[in-house]
Parts: C-alpha cells; sequence; structure tokens
C-alpha cells in the first residue's frame, strides 16, 4: 500500500485523483549485469490528475481514466526491455503516462521489493510527481545537440536566431545560457509546445514566430539584416536560405549549422529525399562570405539514441568591416 511517508496523498495538491496501490510486476533492472539476468519483483503506486480538471462524476468510464488500462500498459512497459537504474525505468513509465492517458499531474513511486543489500528489509525506490508542462521539459527530445554545447565557447553572447526550431531544443539551451532567442519555424503546434516549455522553465527570452522559410524569391522570409550574434540550423537544408542567414547576422556574428550528408541517406534512406543531405563538402561552399572556423563531416553517435548519423558541421563567422575577424 501507499507509504504515508514516502508517498503523502496530501502532499500531492491532486485532489480528484485516481490511485493505483503496489501494482506489482517483475522487470530486468540493476546495475550489475547478474541483476538484469533475471526478472525482479518491483512495485509501483500512481495517482494522477485528470486533464480538464475534477474528476467528472457521471457513472461513464469515457468521463474518466482507465485504471485498468492503466495498471495493464504500466506492467507491459515495465517488464518489457532492461536498464540499470531505476530512474530510467520510472522517466520511461511517465513517458508513457502522459504520451498515453489524459492526464495532467502524475506521481509515481516505482521500487524493488527485495534490493540485493543485506541491511534493507524493506524495500528502495525513487519518485518522481510531474505536471504535464514539466514532462515536456524533461522529454528526451529537448536535449541540445552535441555540437552546440561542445561549440558554445565559441559563441558571441546576445541575440541568437534557431531557424527550424521545431520544439526548440537548442532555443531553450542557449535561452539557459543567457540569449535572446528568436525560434522560427512553419510548425506553429511545435512552437506552440516550444512556448510551454519556455513558460515551465521561466524563460521570458524566447520569441516564436510562425515563418514559411521556404518562399520562393521575392517573397523570401525576412529573418532581419544584421540582427544576430547567432544564427544555428540543426537538421534543415533549405540552400536558397544561406543569402538571408548570412544578411542576419551582425558583423562578427557567428553561424552554427549541422545537418545530414548523403551517406545518411545511402546508409538509412532518411532523410528520404536526396536533396535534403549535402554532398561532400558542400557546406563549406553554402558558406562563403564567411570564415570558416570549425568544419567536419563524417559518422557520429546520435545525440538521442545509439545509432550512428552521418552529418556535416560548421561554425563560420561573419566579417567585420569587410575583412575576415
Amino acid at each position: 500500500m501507499l507509504d504515508s511517508q514516502k508517498f503523502p496523498r496530501q502532499q500531492c495538491g491532486m485532489p480528484d485523483a485516481i490511485v493505483i496501490e503496489r501494482l506489482e510486476f517483475r522487470g530486468r533492472c540493476g546495475v550489475t549485469v547478474e541483476e538484469r539476468t533475471r526478472p525482479q519483483p518491483l512495485a509501483i503506486d500512481v495517482e494522477l490528475q485528470r486533464s480538464g480538471g475534477p474528476l467528472n462524476p457521471a457513472d461513464d468510464l469515457s468521463h474518466t481514466i482507465d485504471y485498468a488500462l492503466v495498471a495493464r500498459r504500466l506492467v507491459e512497459v515495465g517488464a518489457a526491455g532492461e536498464c540499470q537504474l531505476l530512474e530510467t525505468l520510472a522517466e520511461r513509465l511517465l513517458q508513457m503516462l502522459f504520451d498515453e492517458f489524459p492526464i495532467e499531474r502524475a506521481k509515481l513511486w516505482l521500487r524493488k521489493l527485495h534490493p540485493p543489500i543485506d541491511q534493507l528489509t524493506t524495500s528502495v525506490g525513487v519518485t518522481l510527481e510531474r505536471t504535464r508542462e514539466m514532462q515536456d521539459v524533461h522529454r528526451a527530445d529537448h536535449t541540445p545537440a552535441r555540437f552546440l554545447i561542445e561549440q558554445l565557447h565559441r559563441l558571441p553572447r546576445g541575440m541568437a536566431l534557431d531557424v527550424a526550431a521545431g520544439e526548440g531544443r537548442h532555443a531553450l539551451y542557449l535561452a539557459s545560457r543567457g540569449y535572446r532567442v528568436d525560434a522560427v519555424d512553419r510548425d506553429a503546434a511545435a512552437l506552440e509546445r516550444l512556448a510551454t516549455s519556455a513558460r515551465a522553465r521561466g524563460y521570458e527570452t524566447i520569441t516564436t514566430r510562425v515563418v514559411n522559410l521556404e518562399l520562393p524569391s521575392p517573397h523570401e522570409p525576412d529573418l532581419g539584416q544584421e540582427r544576430y550574434d547567432v544564427v544555428l540550423v540543426f537538421f534543415y537544408l533549405y540552400r536558397p536560405l544561406f543569402p538571408l542567414l548570412r544578411a542576419a547576422l551582425k558583423p562578427g556574428g557567428v553561424l552554427v549549422y549541422e545537418t545530414f550528408t548523403i551517406d545518411n541517406h545511402l546508409r538509412y534512406q532518411h532523410p528520404k529525399r536526396r536533396e535534403f543531405c549535402l554532398a561532400p563538402n558542400e557546406l563549406l561552399g553554402l558558406a562563403s562570405g564567411l570564415r570558416i572556423v570549425h568544419y567536419d563531416e563524417g559518422s557520429r553517435p546520435d545525440d538521442r539514441n545509439a545509432t550512428v548519423i552521418y552529418t556535416a558541421r560548421l561554425i563560420a563567422r561573419k566579417p567585420t568591416e569587410g575583412v575576415f575577424s
């Protein structure tokens, strides 16, 4: 049952919650290979607050959360695969709950019932409590590209433009480092999720703007003239945009660019269309007029999963007063 010290209902701030107590299953979770070789008993307690406010008193399953389905999905996800840390499994379970059920807030307590520690006589576990907005912030796809993190020391401080920003993993990262960020994309829904994530983090320095980046001349998008200290583009390629990217940079401003090469298409058929991939050394030509600070292309681990991807990466600086700085 719920532990009054570790899982106190009265402190959750979750009125009208659905509660599932001590849902038991067997899963492969442990730091050592021995722990992961054989499934061990685990238990979950959850409290779920439905989106849209209090639970509807109508005697109709469609107006509440189907706790039988919740329980079944928790067991299915918890028993599938393996992981080293309880924290990893708890995050996986919590993400499933927000992805699949109409909940606004969730609290989860996951524990090992028989941990391999001689002095423990009960259990050991972790608790997580989040709103839907908070969970958006913790999503793995909000992790910034490794290249941006590695090259941050080369970027001037100030105003940044995130082109094809999507849900804004790079905009959020730069905002956390003190940048003011304009995020542009044609996907209004993605930008709204970015705005929600920014509010959840308390970032007031991110603005979003819906822009069709692929309008032909003379209707090309307005990205500004010498407005930005940093312009960044990740995993998006529209070649006619490069003159606009150069124009948007202040003198001394820096372009950060990474996207797929043709090798990624040939190996994985991703992106599906060849024209969305760079030819060997093509990015160097597209960035002509800028001073190349760093360039490489080849295979590297994907930032967000265990696969290998093929990309070209570039840092280039706009000349100051007509000469390379």
